[in-house]
């Protein structure tokens, strides 16, 4: 299962390289030009998650893969709000909504929750240990 935390792992690391913020004219943004601070937050959970997956504890993947997912949903919210915020000196509150309407989530976000979810599941089935019967022991002794 390492392997595929592994590949969650470079999925959500590659996310962030992608368009996650559609702003007609201006074009697409990532997470670096999203915010900086974010960007270097969520590359470093990204190498603390590689150092435990490659240690092997689970649990702290786990902590990790949490903060990564609450990081993700403080980015979106935030975004929204920033959009409202950057349309405040519109006279009319329906004009401001409309204007910020106009900033979009794009597809890299998916590509970042999945990755989180893969290696959330990945760790998961790690705790699961295949359950023995104890009729085959006593068969096989």
């Amino acid at each position: 299962m390492k392997n595929l935390q592994l590949i969650g792992l470079f999925l959500v690391v590659a996310g962030s390289f992608l368009p996650l913020v559609h702003i007609p004219i201006v074009g697409n943004w990532n997470y670096w030009k999203v915010d900086n601070t974010l960007a270097i937050i969520l590359w470093g959970f990204s190498l603390l998650m590689l150092v435990f997956i490659l240690i092997d504890k689970n649990k702290f993947v786990r902590i990790m893969v949490f903060l990564m997912i609450l990081l993700f949903v403080f980015t979106i919210v935030a975004i929204k709000l920033k959009s409202l915020d950057y349309f405040s000196f519109l006279p009319f509150k329906s004009w401001r909504s409309t204007f910020a309407g106009i900033v979009k989530l794009s597809w890299g976000w998916f590509i970042e929750f999945l990755g989180a979810v893969l290696i959330l599941i990945a760790s998961r089935k790690n705790r699961i240990e295949p359950q023995r019967h104890k009729d085959f022991h006593k068969e096989n002794d």
